[in-house]
């Protein structure tokens, strides 16, 4: 039996524009949030957390280009905390400036995408869970899903499918990382200071 990650590889480009399509189309239909002073205020400091925490420990992938850092940790903590509209800006443009000032300019178009849209996920999730643990568990689990085949297929179509597997396991402990530092520590947060969430 041949390996289904093959099937993937015709449509890697395809896959790719959807998702760019769906982060770009939430960014566009929630202008009017990003307009709001606060909302820019948070969006900004969690950006810049991301970055902080992408470039904090890194261990660079030879055969992709890529690294395992941390900064899903900060991602998934952001949108938890503050919902989709933070989760997309502090994930995609923190997470992206974190690769340009980390020396990965290359990835940094995928990465505003494939993490802009793990933090829109997180976020929207979280949200309609009233800070319920298990929809806080089950987004950033899908979060960190999400992350992990965005660049999968990201890779399948620019290094070749055997070297995108190469980093699947570094994107695994990404994750679970985010969910369950991130998740974890931006669920105690919204138990003991529930009001948080009215910041945006």
């Amino acid at each position: 039996m041949g390996d289904p990650t093959e099937a993937l590889v015709p449509y890697a480009k395809w896959i790719l524009m959807g998702i760019t399509l769906l982060y770009l189309t939430y960014v566009y239909a929630n202008k009017n949030k990003f307009k709001q002073a606060n909302t820019v205020a948070i969006s900004g400091i969690m950006a810049a957390l991301v970055t902080v925490a992408t470039n904090l420990i890194k261990i660079n992938v030879a055969q992709t280009g890529g690294y395992l850092n941390f900064g899903d940790t900060m991602v998934m903590f952001a949108a938890v905390l503050f919902g989709p509209a933070v989760g997309a800006f502090a994930g995609g443009v923190g997470s992206a400036l974190g690769d340009i000032v980390g020396g990965h300019a290359g990835w940094a178009p995928i990465t505003l995408v494939v993490k802009g849209l793990e933090g829109i996920l997180v976020g929207y999730i979280a949200s309609k869970g009233r800070n319920d643990f298990s929809m806080t568990m089950l987004a950033t689990i899908i979060g960190g899903t999400v992350m992990i085949l965005g660049y999968f297929v990201a890779e399948i179509y620019l290094v070749g499918l055997g070297n995108a597997k190469v980093e699947v396991p570094v994107n695994i402990t990404q994750a679970v990382t985010g969910v369950i530092v991130g998740g974890g520590l931006a669920y105690m947060i919204k138990r003991i200071y529930p009001e948080v969430e009215d910041l945006v």
